[in-house]
């Protein structure tokens, strides 16, 4: 009995954290499902520097070194070889210590990376994605909110460090 408690608890907590997960929106307001083969689909055809928004989950493939205030790290697909590198400005909350295999859901800005820029270089996966976390500055500028979830914690949702200039460098 103690047993079927807990496994009741720990359901519905879940299904309580999973309300509280933000919708994932484009900048025009449609939601965004999970859609791994598109963003694998945008690599492949769009020109270097490409932009529009996406949602993909996978798995922790790599961890690259912070650059500027960034986390840096590889999501794999399920089933497939392809990936994306997530760009996250630490100014909206620390993340879990990335690991090799935790799960991930980002929401943000799909990038096309497959070469070098005079600012930045090209990604190791050939496209990334970042405003990954919520924007203060929504209806200034214009990127739309985006987010993490890492091993089932919302990440990117805390502004109170992110002024009007917190996005200078994004990666």
């Amino acid at each position: 009995m103690k047993s079927a408690s807990l496994l009741f608890l720990i359901f519905f907590s879940q299904l309580a954290f999973a309300g509280s997960i933000p919708q994932c929106l484009s900048k025009s307001g449609q939601k965004l499902g999970i859609d791994d083969a598109q963003a694998i689909h945008l690599e492949k055809t769009t020109a270097n520097q490409f932009k529009t928004e996406a949602h993909v989950q996978g798995l922790i493939s790599d961890v690259y070194p912070d650059h500027n205030g960034h986390k840096h790290f590889a999501i794999q697909f399920p089933g497939t070889d392809a990936g994306i590198e997530v760009v996250y400005n630490e100014l909206f909350g620390v993340l879990p210590v990335l690991r090799v295999g935790m799960t991930v859901e980002a929401c943000g800005e799909f990038i096309t990376s497959t070469g070098a820029t005079a600012q930045y270089p090209a990604s190791p996966k050939g496209a990334i994605i970042h405003w990954v976390h919520i924007n203060p500055n929504q209806g200034v500028d214009r990127h739309a909110s985006g987010y993490l979830v890492i091993n089932g914690q919302l990440c990117g949702q805390d502004a109170s460090h992110a002024g009007h200039a917190h996005h200078n460098s994004i990666l």
